[in-house]
């Protein structure tokens, strides 16, 4: 069965925090080159998601997808967790 496929945009990145309930806060980094120096720049990106059942750690690798405002900063909603944190 094939997915459907939606307007809305995904992202991949790390959570960096799950202290808010329900909430975890994911680092997406983005890599382009720079148009003068010819050089690839990274540069970090900080979002807001929606984790229903507070199953993310820090360190996890997620996928996010947009929706609507949850709240006043939050608007994307945890999708997948792709890759869990070793635990200590």
């Amino acid at each position: 069965m094939s997915e459907v496929s939606s307007n809305k945009r995904t992202l991949e990145g790390v959570v960096v925090s799950n202290k808010g309930d329900k909430t975890i806060i994911v680092e997406v980094e983005r890599r382009f080159l720079h148009a003068r120096y010819r050089k690839t720049v990274s540069a970090h990106k900080k979002y807001m998601a929606h984790d229903a059942e507070n199953t993310c750690n820090i360190g996890d690798t997620v996928r996010i997808s947009e929706c609507r405002p949850l709240s006043r900063r939050k608007t994307w909603i945890m999708d997948a967790v792709i890759t869990r944190a070793e635990q200590l």
